[in-house]
């Protein structure tokens, strides 16, 4: 029977680049910042990696469609690599091939690595993205912000909340990962914002305002994962484990029948049932020390809390605006500043928020360091609301 992984693989180095407009460098160069920093924190050699797993999205720009990039660009001693690209959920998906493999018993010890060039390819938001033969149905019309703006005017309707108290709860959504932000130095935007800012900025897609949409930057971020038992063989005394890693994918159903009412996202609800599952956690509201939710828009990441079964259905707003998810709060949410503040370099995003979930694991989170946590929660959402990909992963304090 499958017992999933937990506890079964640790990460014993991660890193990060700084996210930005980083003109001054190629995606290669950002490969090697994430990976200096992480292969530094394992404590090992490069000769040490036995496969390496490597998440980027865009094929025209960056480094094309193949995984030869990662190792000539670090010099890998030719060993295997695979490329992967599951939409927003690249980094993550690249992270669970490396830890499937060690997972398994196929390698001791495997590289993640996910990276995006977003502003090399001239767009405002996310370059379209083929669904294939599903494009000339609907595909060219449509844009990320005015699809999410969909999912707020759906929640509106089903809970019968006025959309200015949406538009409230997503203006203090924004201005707390804002506030978040100014504490962490590898941030793009890193500038407080009121909440009255946001709700006076200007409108992108009724009711999503420019605060309600994350940027576009560059960026890279890394991981290295082992067995809890190798990790104490080179000495690492503080070992982070992962207790649970899943994705759900849509099958369409979403958008082929009338049962989904548009207000939140299938996936997530399935895939977060499952993590605690594997996880071992009954009571999400009470056993998280942290989330990092996909915050592509503020409404996301308003849905998002119940889709996890951290907020009730139709309550979140109540949570939101009591401060629930503030960085003083029970559940901090986006304590290194989220999407909003990093933008979404897709082949990192994954990565990147793991990073800093481990971060605050081990206590060198620095100026945002919260107070003992034990275990935390990172989430993509791929593609659109009413079709999507899930990725979640929940990582801990390893306790022999």
């Amino acid at each position: 029977m499958a017992r999933g992984i937990r506890d079964k693989v640790a990460i014993i180095g991660m890193g990060c680049t700084k996210f930005g407009e980083r003109w001054d460098v190629g995606a290669e160069e950002l490969i090697v910042e994430a990976f200096l920093e992480c292969i530094e924190d394992a404590g090992i050699e490069k000769k040490d990696i036995q496969a390496a797993w490597f998440g980027t999205c865009i094929d025209e720009v960056n480094v094309g469609k193949t995984a030869m990039p990662l190792a000539t660009t670090l010099r890998l001693p030719k060993i295997p690599v695979t490329r992967t690209e599951n939409y927003c959920a690249t980094g993550t998906e690249a992270f669970r091939g490396a830890c499937y493999a060690v997972a398994s018993g196929a390698y001791d010890i495997c590289l993640a690595l996910g990276v995006e060039k977003l502003k090399d390819t001239g767009y405002g938001g996310l370059p379209q993205l083929s669904p294939g033969t599903l494009s000339s149905q609907w595909w060219p019309n449509l844009t990320a912000p005015g699809a999410f703006a969909q999912l707020a005017s759906a929640y509106s309707a089903k809970y019968n909340i006025p959309m200015k108290d949406i538009k409230r709860a997503m203006a203090h959504i924004s201005a707390k990962s804002h506030l978040n932000g100014t504490f962490n130095p590898k941030a793009h935007l890193r500038r407080a914002v009121t909440e009255e800012q946001v709700m006076a900025s200007p409108i992108i897609a009724y009711p999503l305002g420019l605060f309600d949409c994350c940027g576009v930057s560059d960026g890279a971020s890394a991981a290295i994962i082992t067995t809890p038992e190798i990790a104490k063989k080179i000495g690492k005394k503080d070992i982070i484990t992962v207790k649970a890693l899943q994705i759900a994918v849509s099958s369409g159903e979403e958008i082929a029948y009338d049962k989904w009412d548009g207000s939140h996202f299938v996936t997530t609800s399935k895939c977060s049932i499952e993590a605690y599952k594997e996880a071992g956690i009954e009571d999400p509201r009470k056993e998280l020390s942290l989330i990092e939710v996909h915050d592509c828009f503020s409404i996301t990441e308003l849905v998002t809390y119940e889709d996890l079964h951290i907020s009730e259905r139709g309550k979140a707003i109540n949570d939101i605006m009591d401060g629930f998810y503030d960085r003083d709060g029970k559940i901090p949410c986006q304590i290194d500043g989220g999407l909003k503040c990093f933008g979404h370099p897709i082949g990192a995003s994954g990565l990147r928020m793991i990073y800093e979930v481990y971060l605050q694991l081990l206590g060198r989170a620095g100026e945002r360091q919260l107070e003992d946590p034990r275990i935390g929660l990172t989430h993509n959402l791929g593609g659109f609301p009413f079709m999507n990909i899930c990725a979640i992963s929940i990582i801990g304090k390893y306790e022999s």
